[in-house]
């Protein structure tokens, strides 16, 4: 295509651009993305495919998208989470069928599954959505009729191969060659190895050809696609070509029978994907104007394994329906389990139902979010989540505060005021615990933003280990045996405070991570629901908050209890 491509009025992005001085792109345009000044912010998990229950692939999604919107509201932004199921397809009707049940009883039930896990692992969505529902329906059919209006679908002819289990039209580009059990040569996908037919046949195709320069420009920030990996991946889709001609989007009504109707044909289906990637819209009440309130999502959390569809598809429908695309997609890579993938033929899945009995949902979610760097597939092992859940939440973070709130040392329960006691103690790992607490809110924001979780915790972590080896340099118990000796009870009130200001803005750093756990530690600090902002993770030092006399809730908590080995 011509670098010079000049674009239809229906396929310009309206929103994006000021001074335009000419209607071409080519010459004389200036271009400029207005700053997101927003204080709205939506954040999407993808929606889950019900053909299976979770696994904790979907969990990490769900709680990743969760800690973005819980992090965008500690800045004072208002948040809206979408998650939901994605329910129709081929491969909802056979599994419907091997259940034993009507398609859309089959669909409750595990959409069901779905909602659990968010609520058992603290996703705290604005909206659950599926797409059997009649507003989506709706939604789906207002947008269809917006882009056939704007002259980007049309009537035509399909042949080629098509990926029943991926729900997917590929190109030959996206094929590769494989025996199969007989010793067959047969064409599969790729990407996910699954199997494909060919497809010939009359649908309505949608002119995805058309957008590819709109789709590159979408792509010269690279914001727009985290983590850089790929964007680099999908910026190489986009130049080449490979994905982008024009895409069937109905599929004859034999052939997909569960699916909605096209609302120009009955005779055919809508593909599944765009049925699913609408969901975005309707869950903020699109076509009413309302849904502009959150629109463009600040982030859209996806697996790799769908880069294409939200990357390449999603964004092309917007700009044709002439919306504003994401601002970003933050792509994550997959969960392997003792170095293999996961499979049912291995019997390796991981429910997070099962997983929590073991390890509790507050431990899972924390191993999850810890674990994970998001360009790298992950291994989940038993071993290290009971390694890492001891270590870091029982040792770390809850001895640090059970030596200092216990009886023996903090008989009176007092929190001593931190902004009074930061300067007394002298010893080079206060020092290190003071320097550590004074640069972890700049810090951990900086990891947040760049949505390495791991990161986060990484830096507290770091913290809470100079608190600690503070606390075993200053030996409180020994202090409080001397409680005649004034010196004495004001190193032991200033080792306190320090070790209960490293728990509090630990506590208050990591509740987009562990929401529950950080709750239950700030509740029993006795902090209050309008003092745990992004703006109290500075030391009360340097906040000046130290005015008055605060006590903990009572002398002994269990933050997190040890986990015997499985």
């Amino acid at each position: 295509m011509s670098s010079r491509y000049e674009p239809s009025k229906s396929s310009i992005f309206p929103f994006l651009f000021r001074n335009i001085r000419r209607s071409t792109w080519g010459q004389t345009v200036r271009r400029q993305y207005v700053r997101d000044l927003s204080q709205n912010k939506c954040i999407t998990t993808p929606i889950f495919y019900v053909n299976a229950g979770p696994h904790i692939g979907h969990l990490y999604s769900a709680v990743l998208a969760d800690a973005i919107a819980r992090y965008h509201a500690m800045l004072g932004h208002r948040t809206f989470l979408i998650t939901g199921t994605d329910e129709h397809g081929n491969k909802i009707k056979a599994a419907a069928a091997a259940a034993g049940l009507p398609n859309l009883e089959y669909c409750t039930k595990v959409s069901q599954q779905f909602r659990e896990l968010c609520d058992r692992f603290e996703v705290d969505y604005s909206r659950f959505i599926r797409t059997t529902e009649k507003q989506h329906c709706d939604a789906v059919h207002h947008f269809w009729k917006r882009l056939e209006e704007r002259g980007h679908i049309y009537l035509g002819k399909y042949a080629g191969w098509y990926c029943v289990s991926d729900e997917a039209f590929l190109s030959d580009a996206e094929l590769v060659e494989q025996k199969d059990s007989t010793g067959e040569t047969i064409k599969v996908s790729a990407e996910s190895g699954n199997t494909v037919e060919w497809t010939e046949e009359e649908n309505y195709k949608f002119r995805l050809s058309a957008l590819q320069d709109d789709l590159k420009y979408w792509l010269k920030d690279e914001n727009t696609v985290r983590p850089a990996l790929y964007h680099k991946i999908l910026s190489e889709w986009v130049e080449e070509g490979t994905c982008l001609r024009d895409l069937s989007i109905s599929r004859t009504r034999n052939k997909v029978p569960w699916a909605m109707l096209s609302p120009c044909n009955e005779s055919h289906s809508i593909y599944v994907w765009m049925d699913a990637l609408v969901n975005y819209l309707t869950a903020l009440g699109y076509p009413n104007e309302s849904f502009k309130e959150f629109w463009p999502p600040a982030v859209q959390v996806i697996g790799k394994d769908i880069l294409k569809f939200h990357g390449v598809y999603w964004p092309a429908f917007l700009i044709a329906a002439g919306l504003e695309p994401p601002k970003t997609l933050l792509c994550h890579a997959h969960w392997i389990v003792d170095h293999q993938k996961m499979s049912k033929s291995k019997g390796n899945v991981i429910s997070p139902f099962e997983a929590a009995n073991d390890y509790s949902e507050d431990g899972l979610r924390y191993f999850i979010l810890r674990e994970a760097v998001p360009q790298n597939d992950t291994n989940y092992s038993s071993t290290k989540i009971t390694n890492v859940l001891n270590s870091e939440l029982a040792d770390t973070l809850g001895n640090l505060v059970s030596r200092c709130a216990g009886k023996t040392v903090n008989p009176s329960r007092e929190f001593p005021d931190p902004a009074k006691y930061w300067n007394v103690l002298q010893s080079e790992v206060a020092n290190e615990t003071r320097e550590a607490l004074q640069s972890l809110g700049e810090k951990t924001r900086k990891s947040y933003e760049e949505y390495n979780l791991h990161h986060v915790v990484d830096a507290v972590m770091s913290a809470l280990h100079s608190a600690n080896k503070m606390v075993a340099h200053h030996e409180p118990w020994h202090l409080r045996k001397r409680v005649d000796d004034t010196d004495s009870m004001r190193e032991l009130k200033a080792v306190i405070s320090l070790a209960l200001e490293s728990s509090r803005i630990a506590a208050l750093i990591l509740q987009p991570i562990v929401p529950r756990l950080s709750s239950s530690l700030l509740d029993f600090l006795n902090i209050s629901k309008e003092n745990r902002t992004w703006a109290d993770t500075a030391p009360e030092y340097f906040n000046g908050n130290g005015t008055k006399k605060k006590c903990i809730e009572r002398n002994n908590i269990i933050l997190f209890k040890k986990i015997r080995n499985q």
